[in-house]
């Protein structure tokens, strides 16, 4: 089974997840991230920086893809950017945009929702491509590189194997998690 979780095709399934969560929350895209970084400093293998380096790419792959949806299509379209709540999310992001594009494009990475949201909001605000694209591109490689921390650290500090080091940085990584989300609704408010 560790075997299984420490070939290649471990890369591509999270790549696939992290790409998936640019789209859908409900994908585990942080949870892939965390748990091979935990097995990869337990057993050595994916190395770690492939682990980074591939959910960084997939994190900025599935960034731009919302961006030039909304580009391309805007944020009226179908109907369900039309229901209230999608729409109250989509006028938050505009106005964080408004407010510093660079800070914001950064904390969304780490903001499921926000994430989707400020994303659809740049690329239909027109931000320009070059800027956009480097701004998502340092994002998405430090979201990589904390999320592959925790799972790694939690495996360096937590004795047992890859299987508890899977598990106990999981659940470090929601609760860090939960702690951004409760954060980011306070600022809102």
């Amino acid at each position: 089974m560790s075997d299984l979780l420490a070939g290649p095709w471990a890369l591509a399934v999270m790549s696939l997840l992290v790409l998936g969560d640019s789209f859908f929350v409900v994908v585990p895209g942080e949870i892939a991230v965390t748990a091979l970084a935990a097995i990869s400093q337990s057993s050595g293998a994916p190395p770690l920086w492939a682990v980074i380096v591939c959910a960084g790419v997939a994190a900025a792959v599935g960034d731009t893809a919302c961006y030039l949806i909304g580009r391309t299509v805007g944020t009226e379209r179908w109907r369900w950017m039309r229901v209230p709540r999608v729409r109250q999310a989509l006028g938050w992001a505009g106005r964080r945009l408004d407010g510093g594009t660079a800070t914001v494009l950064f904390t969304a990475r780490f903001v499921p929702f926000a994430r989707l949201a400020i994303n659809l909001v740049a690329g239909a605000s027109r931000i320009p491509p070059g800027r956009y694209l480097c701004l998502v591109g340092v994002a998405a490689f430090g979201w990589a590189a904390y999320q592959a921390s925790v799972g790694a650290v939690v495996a360096a500090v937590v004795p047992g194997g890859p299987v508890v080091a899977v598990v106990v940085s999981v659940a470090v990584a929601l609760a860090l998690g939960a702690v951004i989300d409760l954060v980011s609704r306070r600022a809102r408010r």
